[in-house]
């Protein structure tokens, strides 16, 4: 079939959202970077300046890639890939370290961080891989090849170190569970972190006297004549040797900073001058805009420089407390409707390759838009993840402009796929 003009076929609600999501988020950071005296809103020594550079900047960038071919996407899919693992690889030598991390490339006054646009090569490198009709997630090997395309990226980011964005990566595990992974992945991983908040917050003797508990009345009620009782004792051995190890990770494996963000996320030995200092601020913050908020450009807490990176990882708390609980739900529900619309879209496309990238664009966006969001109200720790499309950067805003509107370009073309 012919290809049709792409104008046609994009979805413009998701465009919509993609807009209306920049444009608040430009607004907002201006607020929390506002110097006392005012100047040219593309003033690029002022950070409301650069952000508004990096989004006009941000408009040729989607024309090409709704311009170049939907195939040329999955064709090129290892290019990418490989060229993105170069990039990270390349961090050792050429590098910039900026506060114990080496994650960024400076070029003069801007920088680039590779592990943003890692994550568009590799949910693409997965959707190529798992697009071909050979591949069966139901057999080892193709799942071990899944998860190294995955992982490989990650081992790059976590000798940076950077944690928070190798986490990020590990939430594509849902898209590879819709085109088939077996379900028990899925919980073996949930039990996994429930065991090891468990043994943070107790002793692992106790977490494992009531795993013994649960697993002897599964053994007992089991209605089957047949039981393993070898698989119940190697199970509980596995658990058990778990649970142990938790405790000797946190002391000798964690750096310092790493067991602060842990104790401060559980109200352990938490000083709100020290390591408690920025939950502490974001609280306040978000707190007293109350139900409709200070008024824009009025909050106090953002006035007075109180919020340690407050344009980047913390720039919700400026709508929190400007806006009012109102105007975060406002957000939120923005982000919650980009979200199912690109789930709706995903499961509308006709070839699996399309299917699989919108998955991972799915899961990659709503990991960054939670993390951050629960990090400042004392919901998850914090690990310095950007709220897509919000937060102050040039390579977030990029890479997540890309990673969109590569998905938005093969939706458009779906028409073509039979």
């Amino acid at each position: 079939m012919k290809n049709q003009g792409v104008s046609d076929n994009i979805d413009w609600l998701t465009v919509l959202l993609y807009i209306l999501l920049v444009g608040l988020g430009w607004i907002t950071i201006y607020s929390a970077s506002l110097p006392e005296v005012t100047t040219s809103l593309l003033d690029l020594n002022q950070i409301y300046g650069k952000q508004l550079f990096f989004i006009i900047i941000s408009i040729p960038i989607i024309i090409v890639v709704l311009t170049l071919d939907a195939k040329f996407y999955e064709k090129y899919a290892f290019i990418f890939y490989l060229f993105s693992i170069l990039l990270l690889a390349g961090l050792f030598i050429f590098g910039k370290t900026i506060k114990g991390q080496t994650n960024w490339y400076s070029f003069g006054g801007f920088g680039l961080q590779p592990s943003e646009f890692a994550k568009i090569t590799t949910s693409l490198m997965v959707a190529k891989y798992l697009s071909d009709i050979q591949i069966d997630l139901k057999n080892f090997n193709h799942q071990l090849v899944t998860f190294g395309i995955i992982l490989f990226p990650v081992a790059l980011i976590l000798m940076q170190p950077d944690a928070g964005s190798a986490m990020i990566f590990m939430i594509l595990i849902i898209a590879i569970y819709r085109e088939g992974l077996p379900s028990w992945y899925l919980w073996t991983g949930f039990i996994a972190i429930v065991l090891f908040v468990g043994a943070l917050l107790t002793k692992w003797q106790f977490i494992l006297a009531g795993v013994l508990v649960i697993m002897a009345l599964h053994f007992f009620m089991k209605k089957r004549t047949r039981k393993n009782p070898v698989l119940y004792i190697t199970l509980f051995a596995a658990i058990a040797a778990f649970t142990y190890s938790v405790d000797f990770v946190y002391e000798n494996v964690l750096e310092s900073h790493q067991k602060d963000r842990i104790n401060v996320l559980f109200g352990k030995e938490v000083d709100n001058k020290a390591e408690g200092y920025n939950l502490n601020q974001s609280l306040i913050a978000i707190g007293s805009g109350g139900w409709t908020g200070k008024g824009y450009l009025e909050g106090t807490q953002t006035k007075g420089k109180f919020v340690p990176e407050q344009h980047t990882d913390y720039i919700f708390t400026t709508v929190g407390e400007e806006w009012g609980f109102l105007g975060a739900i406002l957000i939120i529900v923005l982000f919650v409707t980009l979200l199912l619309r690109i789930l709706f879209i995903a499961e509308r496309q006709k070839s699996s390759f399309s299917r699989t990238y919108g998955y991972c664009v799915a899961a990659i966006l709503f990991m960054h838009f939670f993390v951050n969001i629960a990090m400042l109200i004392n919901l998850f720790p914090t690990i310095g993840v950007p709220l897509p499309f919000f937060s102050y950067g040039g390579s977030s805003l990029f890479a997540f402009t890309i990673l969109l509107f590569i998905f938005i370009k093969l939706d458009a073309n779906r028409i073509n796929e039979w």
